[in-house]
C-alpha cells in the first residue's frame, strides 16, 4: 500500500449528502446561465420584459454570473472527488456572487417581476455554507 493511500482521512458520510445536495442546487444556476447564454428564456417562460432584461446584462457581469454558477457548480463537483480544489472553486464562485449582488442591489434596478429576495438569500448561505464546508474539510484532510 502506498503512503498517501494509507495516510488519507475517510470521507465522512456527510460530504457525499453536502456534495450531491449542492450539485442539484448548484445545477439550477448552470441552467439558469446557460438557458440565458443559449437565448433559450422564452422556452423557460419568461415574459418578453424579463427576456429583455436578461438581456441587457453587460458582458462584464455574465462574466462574474458565469463565475459564480460554474464555480459554485465545479466546487460541489470537486467536493465529491475531495479535491482540495473545491475550496479555490468556491472562492471563485463567492467572488462571482459578490459582484452580481453588488451590480443587483447597487448598480442597477431590478424589476419586480424579477426579485426573488428568498432565492438571492439561498445562494448566498448555500455558497459561504460550501466554501466554509470545503476549507473545513480539506482542514481535517479530507480533501487531497
Amino acid at each position: 500500500m502506498t503512503g498517501s493511500i494509507a495516510n488519507r482521512t475517510a470521507a465522512p458520510w456527510h460530504l457525499w449528502a453536502v456534495g450531491l445536495v449542492t450539485l442539484l442546487f448548484n445545477s439550477m444556476g448552470i441552467i439558469s446561465y446557460t438557458t440565458t447564454r443559449l437565448g433559450m428564456l422564452a422556452q423557460m417562460g419568461l415574459t418578453p420584459s424579463q427576456i429583455a432584461f436578461m438581456e441587457s446584462y453587460p458582458a462584464w457581469v455574465s462574466g462574474f454570473w458565469a463565475l459564480g454558477v460554474w464555480g459554485a457548480f465545479a466546487g460541489s463537483v470537486l467536493l465529491l472527488l475531495r479535491s482540495r480544489f473545491a475550496v479555490a472553486a468556491m472562492g471563485t464562485a463567492l467572488a462571482g456572487l459578490l459582484v452580481t449582488t453588488i451590480y443587483h442591489h447597487v448598480l442597477i434596478e431590478v424589476p419586480a417581476d424579477m426579485q426573488a429576495p428568498a432565492l438571492d438569500v439561498s445562494i448566498w448561505l448555500v455558497t459561504l455554507f460550501l466554501l466554509f464546508y470545503a476549507r473545513a474539510m480539506a482542514a481535517r484532510g479530507v480533501l487531497r
